[in-house]
């Protein structure tokens, strides 16, 4: 064992070498909107650039799912590449996001305690179970992936926990459009349990309907999308006093503006074909001056405030783009940024 102290020293020095070379650049989203200012339905509290790097042999890119953990307070992340981040956002005086730090990292592994590899290491979709209980030691993480479609438990240092049951309709890769179209959407209802929802429509059902299924499929909602050309549903976060919180990003073309919307929906108790009624609260357009980028991930921090992130799809062409908002009680006056 002595022999093996000093690679642990030489481990632990190298992981807060890149925890302290790491700077998240603070931004802005629009010319006049301020940390703190109000648009829409949301109040911004602080963007932030995240840099390319590695931690841990693993890298800093295509972070597309996230996931607050209240008693670690954490704030977890996953790529589409399989790696799993944990991250500790600072604020300031205000609750104004000012930076954030990688605190580890980890692979997420298989069945058989190895690295996932392509094409079962398309991370999504991100949830958590008991992150709010105060009992140590038992968060679970729950991750969608999309080109073998599944949801995977995870422990919070990447281990494979087992599968979820999914929906008959979600078994079959043939009833997918796409397996870029997969699943993409995972959260935790309190009184619906697990809730999965795919990127665009299954085949077969009409365009711009997506369906929304709790557990083992019994339950499903038709859940429409929104109006923007090729709006796809990449993440849905329940919402404490009822409903759900839904991301949408609706891209088409390099030259074509890119839309992410930020969109609530309540879950009635009967569901079915009856779409659902979806209330837009955000819509951001790049052609009016937003700095935008692929935004997949979303999570709940504290009462009515989020995080959502960016997925840079690790190209030198995108930004990994972290984002603190919150929903007020009561919605402002729209406005123009």
């Amino acid at each position: 064992m002595f022999r093996l102290f000093p690679v642990f020293m030489l481990i632990f020095a190298l992981q807060s070498a890149c925890a302290q070379e790491f700077q998240a650049t603070p931004v802005t989203l629009a010319d006049r909107l301020g940390p703190g200012d109000a648009y829409a339905g949301i109040r911004w509290l602080g963007a932030l650039r995240l840099p390319s790097t590695e931690f841990g042999g693993l890298k800093l890119c295509g972070l597309s799912g996230l996931a607050w953990d209240e008693d670690a307070e954490l704030l977890y992340a996953i790529s589409d590449i399989g790696g799993l981040f944990h991250l500790r956002p600072e604020f300031d005086s205000l609750g104004i996001l000012t930076g954030v730090r990688i605190v580890a990292a980890y692979p997420l592994l298989d069945v058989s305690d190895q690295p996932v590899r392509h094409p079962f290491n398309d991370a999504e979709g991100l949830a958590i179970r008991n992150g709010d209980n105060r009992i140590p030691g038992d968060t679970e993480l729950l991750i969608s992936f999309e080109i073998r479609p599944r949801v995977v438990r995870y422990s919070p240092t990447g281990q494979w926990r087992g599968e979820e049951p999914l929906p008959a309709p979600l078994r079959d890769l043939r009833n997918y459009r796409d397996i870029n179209q997969a699943l993409e959407a995972v959260t935790i209802d309190p009184h619906w349990g697990v809730l999965v929802g795919t990127e665009a429509p299954l085949r077969g059902d009409p365009a711009g309907r997506i369906r929304l299924f709790a557990g083992d499929g019994r339950y499903w909602w038709n859940y429409p999308l929104g109006a923007a050309p090729g709006s796809a549903l990449v993440a849905m976060e329940a919402l404490p006093d009822g409903g759900l919180l839904t991301l949408e990003r609706a891209f088409v073309a390099p030259l074509r503006p890119l839309i992410i919307s930020l969109r609530r929906t309540e879950l009635p108790a009967a569901g079915g074909e009856t779409p659902l009624s979806v209330t837009d609260v955000a819509i951001l357009d790049s052609s009016r001056g937003w700095l935008l980028d692929n935004f997949e991930g979303l999570t709940r921090y504290r009462d009515r405030r989020f995080f959502m992130i960016s997925d840079d799809n690790c190209s030198a062409w995108q930004a990994t783009l972290l984002v603190h908002f919150e929903l007020p009680p009561a919605t402002p006056r729209s406005g123009s940024p």
